[in-house]
């Protein structure tokens, strides 16, 4: 399994708002955002539920990785998706950085993934909460 989710009582909107402060408090911040659903609609005229790719990073814990291996760029930053279900509950799913960062074949990376999930678990706790 590459990610993990919660499903939480807010609306889309709310949900944005409550994993970005649940994030920062994780030392990560939302260094880009990803309106999907609006993307699709603009460029091939599609209608999608909301959907969101929040690109959240913690610098500490980025620096760490690329001083390891400067291509784990390439793995960065952490996504998190927010989006509306066909029944119009919402879910926030995150990259499970300990699946992905396997791929990496360096020492500490699995180490440094750990701490970088653990953070992230966190995160999803919070907003079951």
């Amino acid at each position: 399994m590459y990610g993990f989710d919660v499903k939480v009582k807010d609306g889309f909107d709310a949900a944005i708002q409550r994993v970005t402060e649940a994030l920062q408090k994780e030392g990560f911040g939302v260094l880009t955002e990803i309106d999907v659903s609006a993307t699709l609609k603009k460029k091939l005229d599609i209608d999608k539920r909301p959907y969101r790719i929040l690109g959240a990073c913690n610098p500490k814990l980025a620096h760490q990785a690329l001083e390891t291996d400067p291509d784990i760029g390439l793995l960065l930053p952490c996504n998190v998706v927010v989006r509306e279900e066909d029944d119009g509950s919402v879910t926030v799913a995150f990259m499970d950085p300990a699946a992905v960062l396997k791929l990496v074949e360096k020492e500490g990376i699995e180490t440094l993934a750990g701490q970088v999930r653990e953070k992230l678990m966190r995160v999803r706790d919070a907003l079951a909460a």
